[in-house]
């Protein structure tokens, strides 16, 4: 693969790209990688990020754990391709101006995370190396090619809302999870507490619309994200 060394590429990433290595001795394979990948994506779609490892996926597909180590040197490199395959390729870019493209971008990210809440929980390890999530970075470089601001504030942008969508989508999936009858008595226990400690403004927070018996609502959604925007705009101002 030209000249470079692929055994000092980052887990995953030769693969990501198509250069498959040598074939090993022994038995035909009896599964394509992608299989094993569709496999492990399945596997924590049913049960989440904790029962991606070699043996839950093994027994998924019917093989033993040591087979799996015919297609993959390591888990490592399994979870770098079903991030790959499951954060899936970016969304076409949107016209208009930088924050309609941001804003897009966003969206699509937060839905992908819905899609399969477990993404949030795999490790990140290096920089984007593999072609769909550089392919989002370059929808994202391209949706404020015309913000004025140079490489490096658009890369940091980019950080900078990826990074609240992950934290977004964290708490969609935990805080929502908690059922409604939970959350009143949650808040009928807490508010007369509160008061007698003399934390009155928690105690009106708890007791109004904010902490409210359905969680994160797309409006503190759409509150989230447009303070992002605004702090990229002011930025931009700037510049």
């Amino acid at each position: 693969m030209d000249d470079v060394k692929i055994e000092l590429l980052p887990p995953g990433t030769a693969l990501a790209w198509g250069h498959a290595p040598a074939p090993r001795r022994g038995p035909k394979p009896g599964y394509s990688l992608e299989q094993i990948v569709d496999a492990a994506i399945a596997q924590a779609d049913a049960e989440g990020y904790a029962a991606l490892s070699m043996p839950s996926i093994a027994k998924r597909l019917g093989v033993t754990a040591n087979a799996l180590y015919r297609y993959l040197s390591s888990k490592e490199e399994l979870l770098v391709l079903v991030a790959e395959a499951a954060w899936g390729p970016p969304p076409e870019p949107s016209s208009g101006d930088w924050r309609v493209a941001v804003t897009a971008w966003a969206r699509a990210l937060l839905e992908r995370c819905r899609r399969h809440p477990w993404l949030i929980d795999l490790p990140v390890r290096s920089a984007p190396s593999t072609p769909n999530l550089l392919g989002w970075l370059e929808n994202f470089l391209e949706g404020m090619a015309d913000s004025g601001l140079n490489t490096q504030d658009v890369t940091g942008c980019a950080v900078l809302v990826d990074g609240w969508v992950r934290s977004t989508a964290s708490l969609l999936r935990d805080v929502n999870a908690s059922p409604p009858d939970q959350v009143r008595a949650l808040g009928s226990f807490l508010g007369p507490r509160l008061e007698a400690r003399g934390y009155l403004r928690v105690a009106a927070v708890i007791s109004g619309e904010a902490y409210g018996e359905e969680g994160i609502e797309e409006a503190d959604i759409e509150f989230g994200l447009s303070r992002i925007l605004d702090g990229i705009e002011a930025l931009i101002g700037r510049s």
